[in-house]
């Protein structure tokens, strides 16, 4: 696909980067040929110094042309605008990032007005992120699939845990098959393990699982699926945490916000009247013991600095080491130094957006097989979980998995087909109209073909 991107900060370059990754033809604008360079320096693309809303700095970048737009600026009428002018003189489909609350409550409205294809809100992307973790209080990391039905598990298993020194044969026969493990770390090492696998104390697995198993799942490896999150502390009061703090009291759960900022504050008062709303910083952490920081169910750092947002998770590791931590984290170079660090589940608004719309861009550059539904890159980008919708003229459908020339490092996890969910073996096969979900450490797949070996040829 020809693809204009307009704005080249982070996210802007996150997808220029895995776009050009996967052959797409790239064309980049900004108005800062500052922020441009890097981009131009290391990726095959075209870049425009230019305003994205200038009709005729649009042309220059082949919108006539053009598959899609993707609006990704730090002003959200900027993005608006360049989607509103490339859909008025083109047939071109457009995304847009749209931060602004105030904006995001007429998003339907909006849409239909300026025909936006996708319209991603980062911050309301990754409260309704956190919002799921803390339904969850023992996974690291939730993935979800087949519109909420199945999910994609990451857990870690302790040296008290009954799948310490089991294999992953004898744990798929613990739960009758219908509960898999598809991704492990084991010693920082990424692979997708086989049946004779054995799970160590130490060790980071993924599993999928259907919604409702999630509690046997629990009951077996002695997670403490019952312990329930009644209390979360906040650390930081911006768009984040008021959507999180919408989603979080509509459960019942009670939130605390510490906020330095005095306007933030009363802004904050006036629009979730059932908080708590602390005008404090949290960095001092007399304060968060004074609010009850040792007894909290969950904390969450979405501070503005991610340094500090470390220092918070690792400090209330040391004075409730029980509590669920969360954190966010906008630079994502930081991942590796504290991915051994006790900071809880990490949290990027950028990356999460990014996926949304790489997403929407491979299920619109397939012709033919299958869309992509769903995609998660997981691991510091080292594996790729995806759903597929198989449609017609697919070349996997009606033949036994077992049958299958698949590529190495890839797991057919989950067959969706109507109301059934199965975790395939290799005598079932693949149906028309139903929804795959796939593992593996292959980069842009695009189509289910792609998982065979020379794509089935």
């Amino acid at each position: 696909m020809k693809i204009i991107i307009i704005g080249c900060g982070k996210v802007g370059y996150a997808l220029a980067q895995q776009l050009n990754d996967e052959h797409h033809d790239i064309v980049i604008i900004d108005n800062s040929a500052a922020c441009l360079q890097p981009a131009l320096s290391a990726l095959d693309l075209q870049g425009i110094v230019g305003n994205g809303t200038n009709f005729r700095t649009q042309q220059e970048a082949g919108i006539e042309d053009a598959d899609l737009l993707i609006a990704v600026t730090n002003q959200d009428e900027i993005n608006l605008l360049s989607c509103l002018i490339a859909k008025k003189t083109t047939e071109c489909r457009t995304i847009a990032r749209v931060r602004n609350p105030e904006y995001f409550q007429e998003i339907a409205y909006l849409k239909q007005c300026l025909d936006i294809s996708l319209a991603i809100n980062p911050e309301f992307a990754a409260a309704r992120e956190i919002a799921h973790l803390i339904q969850i209080p023992d996974a690291m990391e939730i993935d979800t699939f087949a519109k909420g039905r199945v999910d994609l598990l990451r857990v870690a298993i302790s040296e008290h845990s009954p799948l310490h020194n089991m294999t992953v044969q004898a744990f798929s026969k613990r739960f009758n098959h219908e509960i898999l493990i598809c991704i492990l770390v084991h010693d920082h090492q990424v692979s997708i393990p086989n049946g004779t696998t054995i799970l160590q104390a130490g060790d980071m697995i993924s599993v999928i699982l259907p919604k409702e198993k999630i509690p046997a799942f629990y009951k077996v490896t002695k997670l403490s699926v019952t312990r329930e999150i009644r209390n979360v502390m906040i650390a930081g009061g911006g768009t984040i945490s008021y959507y999180l703090s919408k989603m979080l009291m509509k459960s019942g759960i009670h939130v605390k916000i510490v906020e330095r900022n005095r306007e933030r504050c009363d802004l904050l008062s006036a629009t979730l009247s059932k908080a708590t709303i602390i005008h404090a910083d949290a960095s001092e952490h007399e304060i968060l013991l004074e609010e009850g920081l040792a007894s909290t169910d969950a904390f969450v750092a979405l501070t503005n600095m991610d340094e500090e947002n470390v220092f918070l998770s690792l400090y209330t590791n040391k004075v409730n080491p029980n509590c669920k931590k969360i954190i966010k984290i906008n630079r994502l170079e930081l991942d590796e130094i504290i991915d051994d660090l006790p900071v809880g589940s990490i949290i990027s608004p950028k990356h999460i957006t990014a996926e949304h719309i790489l997403q929407y861009a491979r299920s619109q550059s397939n012709s033919y097989g299958s869309n992509v539904e769903a995609l998660y890159r997981l691991m510091d980008n080292q594996v790729e979980a995806l759903e597929f919708h198989v449609g017609e003229n697919s070349s996997v459908t009606d033949i036994p998995l077992i049958d299958l020339h698949l590529k190495k490092n890839l797991l057919i996890c989950c067959i969706v087909r109507g109301n059934q969910i199965i975790t395939p073996s290799g005598r079932d096969s693949i149906r028309l109209h139903d929804t795959v979900i796939v593992v593996t450490t292959h980069k842009g797949l695009q189509d289910i073909s792609d998982i065979l070996l020379n794509n089935g040829r």
